[in-house]
């Protein structure tokens, strides 16, 4: 009999891969984010935009906001209203390299022949962005392979 991994004497219950898919992991839900960050804040120009669902869309927006990803913001045109658009919070500025690693990942997997529909670059010099993997020592890992997964501190051993 083959060794066991050693991962099988580790609870799941409490990992952060698990409850960070269970906000993100919707296809919808990383969509709403893109268009925040493109610059797409109202409800109506989301909607149109992406031709998600209404009730989707009001779900997930509501979802990020509970989570702190988004922030509702109050305006009002002339004659109407009040309505709210949706802005990043830090908490959501911080998934802007999750964003572009995977970006780069459907870019080399699923872009049509003509190639990727967007590109990431730095405001500052207008060089392309790209997500780095580097070790505390500050080793870059270009080999998914050098990644290891070791038990953590909030780890909690399997009781099944």
């Amino acid at each position: 009999m083959p060794d066991s991994p050693a991962a099988l004497a580790y609870a799941t219950d409490n990992c952060t891969i698990g409850r960070t898919m269970s906000v993100l992991g919707e296809r919808w839900t990383f969509v709403v984010i893109r268009e925040v960050a493109n610059g797409i804040r109202r409800f109506d120009d989301m909607r149109r935009h992406t031709g998600m669902p209404r009730q989707v869309l009001t779900d997930r927006l509501a979802l990020l906001v509970d989570h702190d990803i988004l922030r509702r913001v109050p305006y009002r045109e002339a004659g109407q209203r009040e309505r709210h658009e949706y802005r990043l919070t830090e908490k959501g500025f911080e998934l802007f390299p999750l964003m572009v690693a995977v970006a780069a990942w459907g870019d080399r997997h699923y872009a049509d022949e003509a190639g990727p529909p967007v590109a990431f670059e730095h405001r500052g010099c207008g060089a392309p962005v790209e997500v780095v993997v580097r070790c505390a020592q500050g080793h870059a890992l270009d080999e998914p392979r050098d990644i290891a997964a070791r038990p953590g501190p909030g780890i909690k051993p399997f009781e099944g």
